[in-house]
């Protein structure tokens, strides 16, 4: 994803102007079709899939090769998946000239990779012969789905404040094809929805606190708390600033790292004894 925002604030969505060719006559940058920083910005963004989708399948062949339970085989299977499923969004993205929604949806599914990856992770490395613990009460795990629902609104928000915002991909985008909502509207929205997400997730480290709730699910609530604040901090300052790309493509990876760690945080409320290291 931050290559893909890197894509966005360089204005290179259309470095190559169709899918899955780079132009109407190659799959590679031509120079002089398009400005060489353009074509190579997103073309590189391109070969990144197939590094992606190179990893996610040996994580794939690996996990079965090592007969590990259903769990990890679905979870395992969701990132070629993903990782297909999102190369051919952005072909639609391009083919369609980066009208606002459609890069919406190109960044969201990577969003819920980073929760699926982060979920794996926790769990590839437990036993898989260990019986399942819920060590988050159930009441403090609802807190969690709904610190997520609200997570997923301040994504869908954030998507829609970049629509409406200066970074439309591509000098050659009309403005017909941009977002035509009041930005600061939106910008102000998105702001008390990540206010509102800050306070579930302080009221669910709270109560685990208060349960004395063992296992990683209340260190990673403080780091995920600590990373909020940071990027509360950090979209106040972009948008003071005229909104900096520089300042854009930290806002997006860290929202990426927000996610997975609020992901990280929902497989903590059922854990199995880790494999020995």
């Amino acid at each position: 994803m931050t290559t893909g925002v890197t894509v966005r604030v360089t204005a290179s969505g259309l470095g190559c102007e169709t899918w899955p060719r780079c132009n109407e006559d190659s799959f590679v940058p031509v120079p002089g079709v398009a400005p060489a920083l353009h074509q190579g910005v997103e073309f590189g963004n391109r070969l990144l899939t197939f590094v992606l989708t190179a990893v996610a399948v040996a994580l794939l062949l690996a996990i079965y090769r090592a007969g590990r339970r259903r769990e990890l085989k679905t979870l395992a299977w969701a990132m070629p998946a993903g990782i297909l499923a999102q190369a051919v969004i952005g072909g639609i993205t391009v083919l369609t000239g980066l009208v606002w929604w459609t890069v919406a949806l190109h960044l969201l599914p990577s969003m819920i990779l980073a929760w699926l990856a982060a979920v794996l992770l926790v769990r590839i490395g437990e036993r898989d012969d260990a019986p399942a613990r819920r060590v988050v009460p159930r009441p403090l795990t609802w807190l969690t789905w709904l610190s997520a629902v609200l997570l997923a609104g301040v994504l869908v928000l954030g998507t829609m404040v970049t629509g409406a915002g200066p970074h439309a991909g591509d000098a050659r985008v009309e403005a017909a094809d941009r977002l035509q909502w009041p930005i600061q509207w939106l910008v102000h929205f998105h702001a008390e929805l990540t206010v509102g997400y800050l306070c579930l997730v302080v009221g669910l480290v709270l109560g685990l606190l208060a349960l004395r709730a063992e296992g990683p699910a209340i260190r990673r609530g403080v780091v995920l708390i600590v990373m909020i604040v940071a990027q509360a901090i950090l979209g106040v300052t972009q948008y003071q600033l005229g909104v900096p790309e520089l300042l854009v493509v930290l806002h997006v990876t860290l929202a990426g790292a927000i996610t997975a760690m609020t992901g990280a945080i929902w497989a903590a409320g059922v854990l199995r004894e880790r494999v020995p290291a």
